[in-house]
């Protein structure tokens, strides 16, 4: 349960930059899922309208066209019929056998019921001659003989309902017209059928839901070109923003260790000029007294303690100035800084130290220099407190992607006990990364956590920190 939490406080705690994309586009998908629907909507009613209006034109085409046939079929009877009695078999026999006669189209028949529902007529259905059909229903249940009956005593009209077709024997949806010879007692009519109109119609609702469905693929194509486009401009500004802010804060770490830099100079011009001739006066003055103490055993042990304290102090206030600032760093280059850095460091330690270096073909700059300078200062320092290191080799050289630096020693590497690690560990690392990323380079460190014995460190400089020959021809590495 509590991961659960846990999983959905995560899901909540989105970024900045993430918030402002959810607020750009979460309307924007809103406004075309609205938009899609507004449409599809307005489009299906458009379109069922439009639909409805050319089936009702199709189908009032049909009517008028049965209503003519009808028509030719009384005009050819009437003569038959306005002479004959109400009885008179013969002339009705006559009729029957005429309007049998009269077939058009591949369907179309005229037909006749007497209004007892007896059929009379039908040529191209001639099972249904001589039976009777009362309460006759299609497939839908909707009457047939009893409303034409009803249709043609009324004075004539319209009908639908599914019937067979003749020519296929499939059953289709047909409109008739029928009207009624009052006199004999009958009720005549012709039919046509409408597949063709409800195909026409079918087809038509199908292309409109091609078209419906097409423009929705366009609003969401187009849609997402838009959220494509917004998260693109997004990924552009915020890269841009992010370059420019690594590219100032690239800019603050430099003058951060120009200022560092330049801070550490002016500490050891004031502890080498200042404070420790300051002592150096003090010892020459106490070394004077004594001489002029004369045979007083106590005064001049006591002075010769205070002497000897003040050498160790003097010495001291000069290693912390060569730490903090070395002059031969400036004066004669970064190998003979490196060489005077490892013989502290083995005097002082007592750990091997092999230092190797080769003169390069061009000079490293000042920003070079002092940042490896600063890097193997702090390896240094790592193995004189963690490495339990018995030697260390230090090489300085050249390659053709410019200065190499490598530190390497036989320690335990970095693995002290957990105890011994603090919440500034791993600072002078990061110090070390960000020296070298400062100059475009790279930094390795392999240590016995992959395996290895001891601890390797790698500083990379290119080639654009190196000076041509000829401008520093005094100089060396």
């Amino acid at each position: 349960m509590m991961g659960l939490f846990s999983r959905m406080r995560d899901m909540i705690n989105i970024s900045y930059g993430q918030k402002v994309f959810l607020l750009a586009t979460l309307p924007l998908i809103g406004a075309v899922f609205l938009i899609a629907l507004v449409v599809s909507a307005q489009s299906r009613q458009l379109a069922e309208r439009e639909i409805q209006a050319l089936e009702a034109q199709l189908i009032e085409t049909k009517r008028a066209e049965l209503k003519n046939y009808l028509s030719i079929a009384r005009t050819a009877v009437v003569n038959t019929y306005g002479r004959a009695a109400p009885d008179d078999e013969e002339a009705k026999l006559a009729v029957s056998r005429e309007l049998a006669a009269m077939l058009y189209g591949q369907d179309g028949y005229f037909f006749v019921f007497d209004y007892e529902g007896n059929n009379l007529v039908a040529p191209r259905q001639t099972y249904l001659i001589g039976k009777n059909w009362t309460g006759l229903e299609d497939l839908n249940g909707t009457p047939i003989t009893d409303e034409l009956i009803r249709i043609a005593r009324t004075g004539g009209g319209y009908h639908s309902f599914d019937w067979p077709k003749p020519s296929t024997g499939a059953t289709e949806r047909m409109i008739v017209y029928v009207n009624g010879l009052q006199d004999w007692r009958w009720a005549i009519g012709t039919g046509v059928f409408i597949d063709d109109v409800l195909e026409n119609v079918a087809a038509a609702r199908a292309d409109v839901e091609t078209r419906i469905t097409t423009t929705s693929y366009y609003i969401v194509g187009i849609a997402i070109a838009a959220l494509i486009a917004v998260f693109m401009t997004g990924m552009f500004l915020n890269l841009r923003e992010r370059r420019l802010a690594d590219a100032k804060l690239k800019q603050l770490t430099q003058r951060i260790f120009d200022t560092q830099e330049e801070e550490r100079g002016r500490v050891a011009r004031e502890l080498h000029d200042g404070i420790s001739q300051m002592l150096v006066g003090v010892r020459y003055a106490l070394e004077l007294t004594r001489r002029k103490v004369g045979d007083d055993a106590g005064i001049r042990d006591s002075l010769n303690k205070g002497i000897d304290g003040l050498g160790s102090t003097i010495q001291e206030v000069r290693r912390i100035s060569r730490d903090l600032r070395p002059g031969v760093l400036d004066d004669l280059g970064l190998g003979p800084a490196l060489q005077a850095l490892t013989d502290d460091f083995s005097t002082r330690t007592g750990i091997a130290v092999e230092f190797e270096t080769v003169v390069f073909r061009n000079r490293l700059d000042q920003e070079a220099r002092i940042a490896l300078y600063r890097i193997a200062q702090e390896a240094l320092t790592n193995i004189e407190r963690h490495a339990e290191a018995g030697t260390v080799q230090v090489s300085l050289k050249g390659n053709r992607k410019g200065a190499n630096l490598r530190i390497v020693d036989d320690g335990i590497g970095m693995t002290w006990p957990q105890q011994e690690r603090r919440p500034s560990a791993g600072l002078g690392l990061r110090n070390m990364q960000e020296r070298i990323e400062q100059l475009g380079g790279t930094l390795r460190i392999l240590s016995a956590r992959t395996g290895t014995t001891g601890t390797v460190i790698e500083a990379q400089v290119p080639l654009s920190h190196m000076l041509r020959p000829q401008n520093t021809a005094k100089e060396s590495a």
